[in-house]
């Protein structure tokens, strides 16, 4: 069974029934809110809030715009965007990890058969910033990777400023991560991922 259909929070954006104008005549509305895998076409949507959010901060992105094409094509399963009104306002990029520990080559790697779910990136577009909606996306997220037969654990890797916002969602700091990026050095996290069944008898996925 495809991960989307076992999983009512992630269908795709449908249009809400016909509604009537104060003039009388019938229109479309999105839907307020909505979460979906993403797809190659928010490709753009996505690097331009990420663009937005990280280059200010260390000077340049987790993923660019190929890379993320790149992830979109390969493992869109393992995106989430929080989308208001038809517009994508946050997102999470993920893609498989086989090895214990993340390396330089999991920046760029897809590993179809790994159990560990490396998160690149995660970005809210400035509008809806000091919202909370970082946490509650990530929580979103974490809820459906629990309802991926093959996830084990997420992990991820981060700036120390940043990692009580990542202790706060629930994980934990493994200790300096082997990748830099220039001269930039991180914190890589962990987050374990419960059995399958479990989470289907207990959450409804």
């Amino acid at each position: 069974m495809p991960a989307l259909s076992a999983l009512p929070f992630l269908k795709p954006v449908h249009l809400r029934s016909p509604r009537r104008s104060p003039g009388g005549q019938r229109r479309h509305t999105l839907p307020a809110s909505e979460f979906r895998c993403l797809s190659p076409e928010d490709a753009v949507s996505v690097f331009e809030i990420e663009r937005e959010a990280f280059i200010s901060v260390s000077g340049d992105c987790p993923l660019h715009l190929d890379e993320i094409r790149h992830f979109l094509n390969l493992c869109p399963e393992l995106s989430l965007g929080w989308f208001e009104e038809g517009r994508l306002v946050a997102f999470i990029i993920g893609s498989l990890w086989d090895q214990e520990r993340l390396s330089q080559a999991a920046l760029t790697l897809h590993k179809p058969q790994g159990t560990a779910v490396h998160i690149h990136v995660l970005a809210v577009h400035r509008t809806f910033r000091q919202q909370g909606k970082g946490s509650i996306l990530m929580w979103r997220y974490l809820q459906y990777l629990r309802c991926l037969p093959f996830a084990r654990r997420a992990l991820l890797m981060c700036e120390d400023f940043l990692v009580p916002f990542y202790q706060k969602c629930g994980f934990e700091a493994l200790g300096p991560c082997e990748v830099t990026v220039g001269d930039l050095a991180f914190v890589e996290m962990q987050h374990p991922v419960r059995g399958h069944a479990f989470v289907r008898r207990n959450s409804g996925c």
